[in-house]
């Protein structure tokens, strides 16, 4: 047997549906659902052009201490809102949750300072490891602007921080289904070795002919 009523029983009755209160209900959530994606999406919006401002600054030799400041907050107040509306929209937040790693990161090797942990900077790990990548090729921006002002000592310093930072991102072997990294970890590689090699040009070209104990001009 089916369990379904007899025919006799159906006549004359309207086959069910869905309460027009749990219709509504539903739609009401979608629209929740909506309006909060949209702030989510306008805070990492916010965010992520605040970080890569920040970084720009920094590139220019630029005081920065209120935007950092001001990019830990909204870092937080992205979270704290992410936590309160549940699972499901994170990946919104991906990209400025990476920018601010990053953004974080840079401000302390532009300060030479120790570098900040997840915690700190207001961001999950995966999050962390990104902008670490990332930041790789920033200290190269920066190796760049040393040898093109004859600093090759600054320069080899740097070279030798993206050397140490780029053996920090190669103790990760993870699933891309948990973190995206092997690119980062490519990216970096590659960035390693072109700096590598511009910097050991720019270190003999300083010596010059007859000069084999370097004598290159490092600019205060």
């Amino acid at each position: 047997m089916s369990g379904s009523p007899p025919t006799a029983e159906r006549k004359g009755r309207a086959p069910p549906r869905v309460p027009e209160e749990v219709l509504g209900a539903i739609d009401a959530h979608l629209k929740r659902r909506e309006a909060r994606r949209e702030e989510l999406y306008e805070r990492s919006r916010v965010l992520r052009r605040l970080a890569q401002g920040t970084m720009a600054r920094l590139h220019e030799g630029e005081a920065v201490e209120a935007a950092v400041a001001e990019v830990r907050e909204r870092t937080r107040e992205l979270s704290r809102a992410l936590e309160a509306g549940g699972a499901g929209d994170e990946g919104i937040a991906h990209d400025a949750f990476q920018e601010a790693a990053e953004a974080g990161l840079l401000y302390a090797i532009v300060r030479e300072e120790p570098l900040p942990s997840p915690e700190v900077l207001g961001v999950a790990p995966e999050a962390y490891l990104l902008g670490l990548g990332d930041a790789i090729g920033e200290v190269r921006r920066l190796v760049l602007g040393d040898l093109a002002h004859g600093r090759i000592e600054s320069a080899e310093f740097r070279l030798a921080l993206m050397e140490g930072l780029y053996r920090s991102l190669l103790r990760f072997d993870t699933t891309r289904a948990i973190v995206q990294l092997k690119p980062k970890q490519d990216a970096a590689r590659s960035l390693l070795e072109r700096t590598r090699g511009e910097v050991t040009m720019a270190r003999v070209l300083a010596r010059g002919p007859g000069r084999p104990n370097g004598g290159g001009t490092e600019e205060a």
